[in-house]
C-alpha cells in the first residue's frame, strides 16, 4: 500500500484483511492499556516486600497510572490531529512499552511509580485512539458490530488483569508483570505504522498557538481530582489537609479550563461535541456503567480474598465466566443493532439485568459462600455488561461525524475511567463506613448474661484449653475469636450494602433511556455520509 497515510473521512473505512489487521491491532492496545489498569493490584504485596515500601507508598503504582491515564484521554483527539493519529498512536505504544520495561527495572518504589506514570501517559491515548479507529475503519451501518469488537477488549480487560497477574507472580516474579507487555508492543507498532492511516480533519497548530493554559487547567482539574478519590479514605477525607487543598484546586481547576476553553480559539478538548444529545445522554450512563463495572470487580476479589480466604489466583479466576459471557454477548448486541433494534431497549433490559445481578449477591453473601452460588449470579453480571457496553457506546457517538467521534469518544473514555475511580472510592469508604455501624449494631446481641454467648465462650474456652493454654489465656483467646467472628460479620453485611445501593442506583437509572432521541439512532449516522 504505497497510497498516501493521510486520507479524508470516506477513505479510512477498510475492507477484508486490512480491516481485520486494523482490528487487531486497535484491541490488542486497547487490551494492554486496560489490563495493565488491574494486573498490579495482585502483586503490591510482592513489590512492598522487595523495594521495601509500605502500603501507602505502593498504592502510588496505581493511583500514579490512573492520574496520567484521565489526564492524557481528553487530550487525545487533539493529539492526533496535532501529530497524525497514525504517528500518535504508534509513539504512545512506543512510550507505553519502554515504560513497561523500565517499571520491571525500577530499583526503588518512586522510580516504579514515576515510570507507572510515564505508562499511563501512553496508556491512555491507546484507549480512545483505538475506539476510533475501529469505529472509522467499519462502514456506518456495521458501527454497532465495531463497538462490540473494541468492548470485548473493554470489558474482557479488568477481569483477565488479576488472574493473569497472580499466575506471573506466583510462577515468576512481579516484575514480568510489565515485562509481558514488551513483545505485545513491539507487534503492535509495526502493525500500526504498516497498516493504520491518518485522516486529515483541519491543520496544525504553531507552538504558540497550543492551548498550553487549557493543558495546565485539565491536569490540576483531573489530576487533582483523581488523587482526592484514590487517597480519600485512607487520609481521612476532608480531615487532613491535602485532601482540602486538593479538592479546591480541582474546582478552581474545573472552573477555569471550562472558562478556558469557551474562550480560546484552538481548544486542546473542544467542548461543543457536548450539544449533541446523545452524547450527553451517553456519557452520563458512561459513568455509571465505569461505576458499576469497576466497583463490582473491585468488591468480589476483596470479599472472595479477605472473607473467604481464597488466593489472588482463584478469586480473579471466579470473574473469567462472566468475561467470557460478555465476550460471547458483544457480536450477538452488535448484530441486534445492526438490524435496527432500539439501543434504549437494550440499555434499559441491561440496567434491569445489571438490577437482578447485585440483588442476587446481596441474598447469597455469607462468611462461607461457595463458588456454584456466586457462578450464575456473575454470568447474569456478564449478560448486564453485554447489554450496556455496545448499546451505550454506540449510542454516545451515533449522531457525531468527522473528527467529532474522536472528541465524543475521548469524553466517553474519560467518563467511564472517572465513574471507575469514584465507584471504588464510594465503595471504599462506604465498606469502612457500614463496617463500623454494623459492628456497633452487632455487639449489644453477644450479652454475656446471655445462655448461649456463655455456652459458645465456654466451647472456644475448651478448644484452646485442649491446645495447651491456661484457663484464662483460652478465655482471652476466645473472646479474640468472638471479636473477629462479629467483624466478619458486620464486613460481610457492608458488603451486602453495597451490591443493595448498587443496584438501586442501577434500577433509577432506567428512566433516562426515554431521554434518548429514538429518530436519530437509525436516520443521522446515514445521513453523516452524504
Amino acid at each position: 500500500m504505497a497510497t498516501a497515510t493521510v486520507v479524508g473521512e470516506d477513505d479510512l473505512v477498510e475492507y477484508g484483511f486490512r480491516r481485520v489487521i486494523i482490528t487487531i491491532t486497535a484491541v490488542l492496545c486497547a487490551l494492554l492499556e486496560i489490563v495493565d489498569t488491574t494486573i498490579v493490584n495482585v502483586a503490591l504485596t510482592n513489590m512492598r516486600g522487595s523495594l521495601g515500601a509500605t502500603l501507602t507508598d505502593v498504592a502510588w503504582v496505581i493511583t500514579a497510572y490512573a492520574i496520567a491515564n484521565v489526564i492524557v484521554i481528553p487530550m487525545t483527539s487533539w493529539l492526533s490531529q496535532q501529530f497524525g493519529r497514525r504517528n500518535y498512536f504508534a509513539v504512545s505504544i512506543i512510550i507505553f512499552t519502554t515504560a513497561s520495561f523500565l517499571c520491571g527495572n525500577a530499583d526503588n518504589i518512586w522510580e516504579l511509580v514515576a515510570f507507572r506514570f510515564i505508562q499511563g501517559l501512553g496508556g491512555g491515548a491507546l484507549l480512545v485512539t483505538a475506539q476510533t479507529i475501529i469505529t472509522e475503519s467499519y462502514p456506518i451501518a456495521k458501527r454497532g458490530m465495531a463497538q462490540a469488537i473494541y468492548g470485548m477488549g473493554v470489558i474482557v480487560g479488568p477481569t483477565l488483569g488479576p488472574p493473569l497477574g497472580g499466575y506471573l507472580v506466583d510462577h515468576f516474579s512481579w516484575p514480568y508483570i510489565f515485562y509481558i507487555n514488551i513483545p505485545l508492543g513491539i507487534a503492535a507498532t509495526f502493525l500500526t505504522l504498516t497498516y493504520v492511516k491518518s485522516p486529515k480533519y483541519g491543520v496544525k497548530l504553531k507552538a504558540n498557538q497550543v492551548d498550553w493554559w487549557g493543558i495546565v487547567f485539565l491536569a490540576s482539574f483531573i489530576g487533582s481530582l483523581q488523587f482526592v478519590l484514590e487517597h480519600g479514605q485512607q487520609d481521612d477525607w476532608f480531615n487532613d489537609n491535602l485532601i482540602v487543598i486538593l479538592s479546591a484546586v480541582s474546582i478552581v481547576g474545573f472552573l477555569l479550563f471550562i472558562w478556558r476553553e469557551l474562550t480560546y480559539e484552538h481548544p486542546i478538548v473542544n467542548l461543543s461535541v457536548l450539544k449533541d444529545g446523545n452524547l450527553r445522554i451517553g456519557i452520563v450512563m458512561c459513568f455509571i456503567l465505569g461505576f458499576g463495572l469497576y466497583g463490582s470487580t473491585l468488591v468480589i476479589p476483596i470479599y472472595t480474598q479477605q472473607i473467604l480466604g481464597w488466593s489472588a489466583t482463584d478469586a480473579g479466576l471466579l470473574l473469567i465466566p462472566g468475561s467470557i459471557t460478555t465476550a460471547f454477548m458483544m457480536p450477538i448486541v452488535g448484530n441486534l443493532i445492526q438490524k435496527g433494534v432500539p439501543q434504549g431497549y437494550m440499555v434499559a433490559i441491561g440496567f434491569m439485568v445489571f438490577f437482578f445481578f447485585t440483588f442476587w449477591m446481596y441474598n447469597v453473601m455469607t462468611p462461607d459462600t461457595s463458588v456454584d452460588n456466586m457462578f450464575w449470579a456473575l454470568i447474569l453480571r456478564g449478560i448486564g455488561l453485554g447489554l450496556l457496553f455496545v448499546p451505550i457506546t454506540t449510542l454516545s457517538l451515533s449522531t457525531l461525524k468527522g473528527k467529532s467521534i474522536g472528541e465524543g469518544a475521548a469524553f466517553t473514555g474519560m467518563v467511564r475511567q472517572l465513574g471507575g475511580s469514584f465507584g471504588i472510592a464510594i465503595i471504599t469508604t462506604g465498606i469502612t463506613r457500614f463496617t463500623q455501624q454494623h459492628r456497633v449494631n452487632l455487639l449489644p446481641h453477644l450479652d454475656t448474661s446471655r445462655l448461649e454467648v456463655q455456652q459458645r465462650v465456654h466451647q472456644m474456652q475448651q478448644a484452646f484449653m485442649s491446645k495447651g493454654f491456661s484457663a484464662n489465656e483460652s478465655l482471652g483467646k476466645a473472646y479474640q475469636a468472638l471479636d473477629y467472628n462479629v467483624m466478619k460479620q458486620a464486613t460481610v453485611l457492608s458488603y451486602m450494602d453495597i451490591f443493595l445501593y448498587l443496584g438501586v442506583m442501577f434500577l433509577c437509572c432506567i428512566p433516562i433511556v426515554l431521554f434518548i432521541k429514538r429518530g436519530k439512532n437509525k436516520i443521522n449516522p446515514a445521513d453523516a455520509m452524504h
